[in-house]
């Protein structure tokens, strides 16, 4: 699957609060680098990541544009609260084998809790 693919799959996935179809698209030694926290190594982690964020916040991914190039997808994001973030994929064998995210953190905790 070209990165585009993967990261459609993954929106769907998001939205639906999957996180076993989310932990799908990772390679099992993959890393998700989230700026504002840190960095989750391993599929099984990064599956117990979405699990917890999942339960504990309300979130929603509305997809304002997806690139790539090569090996890497892009994609531009907001939420219905209006945080905005960016995400960059690296993809290998199909599959996301890192992922960085940009994004306000105190943004997005001042939106939950309203």
């Amino acid at each position: 699957m070209r990165p585009k693919d993967i990261l459609h799959q993954f929106v769907v996935f998001f939205n639906k609060q999957d996180y076993n179809g989310l932990a799908s698209l990772y390679h099992e030694d993959a890393s998700n680098h989230q700026t504002p926290i840190g960095i989750i190594q391993g599929r099984e982690n990064i599956k117990q990541f979405f699990k917890e964020d999942f339960k504990t916040y309300e979130m929603v991914c509305l997809v304002e544009n997806i690139f790539e190039d090569g090996n890497v997808g892009i994609l531009e994001w907001k939420d219905p609260k209006g945080l905005r973030g960016c995400g960059f994929f690296w993809i290998e064998n199909g599959k996301i084998k890192s992922q960085r995210g940009y994004w306000d953190r105190q943004s997005f905790i001042e939106q939950q809790a309203k």
